[in-house]
């Protein structure tokens, strides 16, 4: 071997076990990952990498598990601060009665900027390196994500009534156009649009969001079918499932991603499946509000690509991303009567590669490939309440906790080693959260 046939790269990940996604339900063992840049440079076996390429540091992981960086599709990460707050309580009871009216006491850009860093904070810390925000102030949780190195989807809400944001869709409509020219093409921040909710969003304002995603091809997101009182309410106002309103507008196609769907019969499976739009699994948050159960597996089987998310922290009560994998994984075996439905493998599809496809960035993110995009963790295997490990995959989906994440790169920048956030100064963020919790706890007594 030769000098000139050796290849230097940056850095070198040898793993005990490494989870490509693709192929399916392969584990590999004894992989090197080696990055490059911003990109992957090749996954081989470890004696391969030796003879292959020269790198300025190694990393050794011998009793870890090194896959893609998990894909949290759908929260509202300003809400960590109101975690906690109104637990226990039906819907439109804990928006209407508790949540509206703190958000129009507290929300404001520092809100936003500490709320967003706090949740940043957990996701990262859980295993998580993109992630789907819509919340209020868009512009500030986009600063925020893109200063700390974090991939986003950031979609500005949209809503027929006033909000700390604006005073209604025209207002909404037309800085929600400035956010998406404003962050179009950047590498981390991914502007959407956010129409909160059929109930919320009316036709026209919903017919100038589509209008605005086919123009510049920014991604829709909305909650949908989320309870079965949507479900009626709009049959008795329209005649109409929220589906098909939406497919009548225009609003269902490759660029929507629609979240919760807990209450879906064959004819809204066969509007999603002809539009080709996405599902958001947030089956934590749909427990405990009792909003209902999402059919993964007849989604599934009807080639409709589910993606996952958290919720936010308000009503979830937390971001790991890991332990809503198991939730769904289980969830998804009694709602079809199936315990082979939704595997530990399809799971982790779901929060990776899904969660690309929903995003339309499958093509750089996902999945460990040569010259995709260097965003992957590695989880720590070795605590003995996980041992013996004879599927790494099953134990991140049924056994593992996220804050075994031991390190995460993002573009291939560390973000996690060693268990440690190298981006998020958390001693000064927890002051800062401290004093929130404070001025919120009075505000409730």
């Amino acid at each position: 071997m030769t000098a000139d046939t050796i290849t230097a790269a940056d850095i070198r990940i040898n793993a005990r076990w490494l989870i490509p996604v693709t192929p399916e339900n392969t584990v590999l063992h004894h992989h090197a990952v080696i990055l490059q840049g911003d990109r992957i440079a090749a996954v081989v076996p470890q004696p391969e990498a030796d003879s292959r390429f020269r790198t300025r540091e190694t990393i050794d992981l011998n009793h870890h598990v090194v896959l893609p960086g998990l894909i949290n599709m759908h929260g509202h990460a300003a809400m960590s601060l109101f975690r906690g707050l109104a637990d226990d309580l039906p819907l439109m009871t804990w928006l209407n009665d508790h949540i509206w009216p703190a958000e129009g006491a507290f929300i404001s850009e520092s809100f936003i900027a500490d709320g967003t860093q706090l949740a940043m904070a957990e996701m990262l810390r859980t295993g998580t390196t993109t992630f789907s925000d819509m919340y209020f102030f868009p512009e500030i949780a986009a600063q925020v994500a893109h200063d700390a190195g974090m991939r986003a989807q950031i979609c500005f809400p949209l809503l027929d009534f006033p909000t700390p944001w604006g005073s209604g869709p025209d207002e909404y409509l037309h800085k929600g156009e400035s956010f998406i020219r404003a962050w179009q093409g950047n590498d981390y921040i991914m502007p959407a649009i956010g129409p909160h909710a059929p109930y919320t969003v009316s036709d026209g304002p919903m017919e100038r969001a589509v209008a605005l995603s086919a123009d510049t091809g920014a991604r829709l997101q909305i909650h949908l079918h989320e309870t079965a009182f949507e479900v009626a309410e709009a049959l008795e106002k329209s005649g109409q499932r929220p589906t098909a309103r939406l497919a009548g507008l225009g609003a269902l196609g490759a660029n929507t991603q629609c979240v919760h769907m807990t209450q879906i019969d064959g004819s809204d499976i066969d509007l999603l499946r002809e539009s080709g739009a996405h599902v958001i699994h947030c089956p934590e948050s749909n427990l405990k509000l009792a909003s209902g159960l999402c059919p993964v597996q007849q989604l599934t089987d009807a080639g409709i690509n589910v993606a996952i998310g958290t919720d936010g922290a308000a009503s979830n009560n937390d971001l790991d991303l890991f332990g809503e994998l198991s939730t769904a994984a289980m969830m998804a075996k009694v709602v079809a009567g199936d315990a082979a439905a939704l595997s530990a493998h399809q799971a982790i599809t779901m929060a990776t590669l899904n969660g690309a496809r929903a995003l339309g960035r499958d093509h750089e993110l996902g999945t460990l490939e040569a010259g995709k995009l260097a965003d992957l963790i590695a989880v720590d295997l070795s605590d003995p309440f996980l041992q013996p490990v004879y599927d790494p995959a099953s134990h991140l989906v049924y056994s593992n906790h996220g804050r075994q994440v031991s390190h995460s790169w993002i573009n291939g920048v560390p973000q996690i080693q060693d268990g440690r956030l190298t981006r998020i100064d958390v001693p000064d963020l927890m002051l800062r959260v401290q004093s929130w919790a404070e001025r919120i706890g009075k505000h409730r007594a």
